[in-house]
């Protein structure tokens, strides 16, 4: 890690804010060389998603071929899904590798890869459950991924009982967040209350910030609704700062992560909290050369009259900023979730022509 000595403000802002605050940084992609890089800014963690994942193996292409034919030829009646998954795996357990001696250090809280269970199980909390207990055995530094909807928040608990580190994934509302919380909570009083440690676990909730003003901004579209320009910016970052507040006043031991950047805001408007920022490593980039001190920011309230706006015009963003706002059996119909969702289910899909389009290439006739 690059050294900084105290008071020096010529650091890139990331190392800055990892060596002078409680703000941990993480990258949000499994690619070797990204993470690598990474580290050298401080990132202290790498989380990943069906949407990464293919992008990290189309990276990587030639490499990624070959073990997706080796690895058909070895096991020639494994289908397109259980070769691609392989590929994930064997991803994950790379960059796994990269973080361990970070895992080390932090006693289990940081250095973790998280590998996201497959998208297409997010009906089945059992099925979500066994992929969790199979995806953290990888190595043991993994975090686990699992949807905070109806069958996700059950296997949370379950998984968290057994040891596993779990990073709630595919949420963006406070009433989501809430309910991770909760569930780790359940999960980690059961296992104290049978004698088993819970010292060494890392358990993160998701906030997908960037997501949730994206949806926000189609429902403005279709609806016709005017904004003061610039408000749709603050969405996420209102719902995170108000779930950061209830953790602290609750006690949760699961820390919240910041994802899906669309602004800079997603990171300094959240500089100074326990928390985890991950942003995609182009955004690193961009950060690094933003020239923004990363002053903390946590505590600072968003303008009171950009949640009035926001609160008085959009019914989503009420349903995002309530604890209330849905039950766990509304997750699912939330339009971030659903369309989010239905992003990761086309990624399995791409994963699987990839392996199928090397498997069983088109024939070279011209």
């Amino acid at each position: 890690m690059n050294a900084m000595t105290p008071g020096d403000r010529t650091a890139p802002p990331l190392l800055l804010m990892t060596e002078s605050t409680p703000t941990c940084l993480w990258n949000d992609s499994a690619t070797p060389a990204e993470l690598t890089e990474a580290l050298g800014w401080g990132a202290v963690g790498a989380t990943c998603n069906p949407v990464i994942a293919v992008t990290a193996l189309r990276a990587d292409l030639p490499r990624w071929r070959r073990r997706i034919a080796d690895y058909a030829a070895a096991h020639p009646t494994a289908d397109a899904s259980a070769i691609g998954w392989s590929m994930i795996c064997e991803l994950s357990i790379e960059a796994a590798g990269l973080l361990q001696p970070v895992f080390a250090r932090h006693g289990g809280r940081n250095g973790r890869l998280s590998i996201q269970t497959n998208p297409r199980l997010f009906r089945d909390q059992g099925a979500i459950l066994e992929q969790a207990v199979e995806f953290s055995g990888l190595a043991p530094n993994m975090i686990v991924k699992i949807p905070a909807i109806a069958a996700g928040i059950a296997a949370v608990e379950a998984a968290t009982y057994l040891g596993i580190s779990i990073n709630a994934t595919v949420s963006f509302t406070l009433a989501q967040a809430v309910a991770v919380g909760e569930a780790v909570e359940r999960g980690l009083r059961r296992r104290e209350a049978d004698g088993l440690d819970v010292g060494a676990m890392g358990p993160v909730c998701t906030l997908m910030v960037g997501r949730l003003d994206d949806w926000l901004k189609v429902v403005v579209e279709h609806e016709s609704i005017t904004l003061d320009p610039g408000y749709l910016e603050w969405a996420g970052v209102a719902v995170f700062k108000k779930a950061y507040a209830i953790y602290r006043e609750r006690g949760f031991r699961t820390r919240l992560l910041s994802a899906a950047f669309r602004n800079h805001m997603h990171w300094s408007q959240l500089v100074g909290g326990d928390v985890v920022i991950s942003p995609p490593f182009s955004w690193q980039v961009r950060l690094n050369k933003s020239g923004i001190e990363p002053v903390p920011r946590m505590d600072e309230p968003v303008n009171p009259d950009v949640v009035a706006e926001l609160y008085a015009k959009l019914a989503d963003f009420r349903r995002a900023y309530d604890e209330d706002g849905l039950s766990p059996d509304e997750f699912l119909s939330f339009g971030a979730t659903r369309r989010t969702l239905r992003q990761f289910l086309a990624a399995t899909d791409d994963l699987e022509w990839l392996v199928r389009d090397t498997v069983l290439p088109n024939p070279d006739i011209q």
